[in-house]
């Protein structure tokens, strides 16, 4: 197993840098953000233009990569495959076949994506549309080999009224996602606030879980019972606040670090434990997020067998 980290939360930096940073603070491999552009979420960043991406641009990455002794476990692009656009479905979709081909020019053998969902209509309508949608592109990637890693984040923010958005959050939902050829990017953080045991998820889909995400989550005392489990309904400003739990970096939360990292080792996990710093505490600025990321990596450095 390797410590990594997810680049997508230091959006202003160059790869070059990011890589030279975690290297000299212990991180082992980086997971890529490969968004065409660095927009306005905190979840998305411009890491590598995989837009014409060639062998010079290959041969570059990878004398980073070796220059500063990290593995490049996946290549991410979390975005809504099941967008209600038409037109921006397509647009995803093609740059999530440029995101593929720079991974196969790369030797990475993953790309992190969601399924996401289109929020005008209902769940049994979506789960046939993404079984028309996904075949192809799992087909796209497996020509290429690279397999497709679905993280499992409720993406309460991209439904209007704070529902899941991406169909891809429960046990129930991977075992249909399975069935797709699509594997798990697993995230304990998302399962703790719906109420799921993250440690009881790993053995039975062990598998599946060829990536792994480490992101904490806190839950504050006492607002779920203002709010319930669906969290703000009157004054949501911000679709992604619910008014009842956060995300923290590992550590700062409620996730039993000690107890998933032994699980994933009792059950065979050989991959990257890649953080993905989202935490409000620490964030803001680069070097709050940067002290946020020497947090996650104290926490869990001594849980990983060197």
């Amino acid at each position: 197993m390797k410590l990594g980290m997810l680049t997508a939360c230091l959006p202003r930096l160059s790869l070059a840098e990011i890589a030279a940073w975690a290297s000299e603070r212990g991180y082992e491999a980086l997971e890529v953000a490969a968004w065409p552009r660095t927009g306005g979420r905190d979840f998305e960043a411009a890491h590598l233009p995989v837009a014409g991406f060639g062998a010079r641009d290959a041969d570059e990455t990878r004398a980073l990569f070796e220059r500063h002794r990290l593995h490049l476990s996946a290549l991410a692009y979390y975005e809504n495959n099941l967008h209600p656009d038409t037109a921006r479905r397509a647009e995803i979709h093609a740059h999530l076949r440029a995101v593929i081909d720079t991974a196969a020019a790369l030797d990475v053998p993953y790309v992190g994506t969601f399924v996401g969902r289109d929020w005008t209509r209902p769940v049994a309508r979506n789960l046939e549309e993404a079984e028309k949608v996904f075949p192809g592109l799992v087909e796209y990637a497996g020509e290429k080999g690279v397999r497709l890693i679905i993280e499992n984040c409720v993406m309460e923010g991209w439904h209007p009224d704070g529902y899941p958005g991406n169909l891809a959050y429960s046990p129930e939902l991977w075992e249909w996602m399975f069935s797709l050829g699509l594997y798990l990017n697993w995230d304990p953080s998302h399962l703790t606030w719906i109420g799921v045991d993250p440690v009881k998820t790993i053995a039975p889909y062990a598998d599946r879980i060829v990536h792994a995400q480490a992101k904490d989550l806190q839950i504050l005392p006492g607002a779920i019972d203002r709010y319930g489990v669906f969290g703000k309904a009157v004054r949501r400003e911000d679709p992604w606040d619910t008014g009842w739990w956060r995300y923290r970096v590992p550590g700062r939360g409620q996730v039993d670090w000690n107890a998933v990292v032994d699980a994933l080792y009792e059950h065979g996990f050989t991959g990257t434990l890649s953080v993905e710093h989202e935490d409000p505490v620490w964030g803001g600025t680069e070097e709050r997020v940067k002290t946020g990321l020497e947090i996650a990596h104290r926490t869990l450095r001594p849980l990983i067998v060197a």
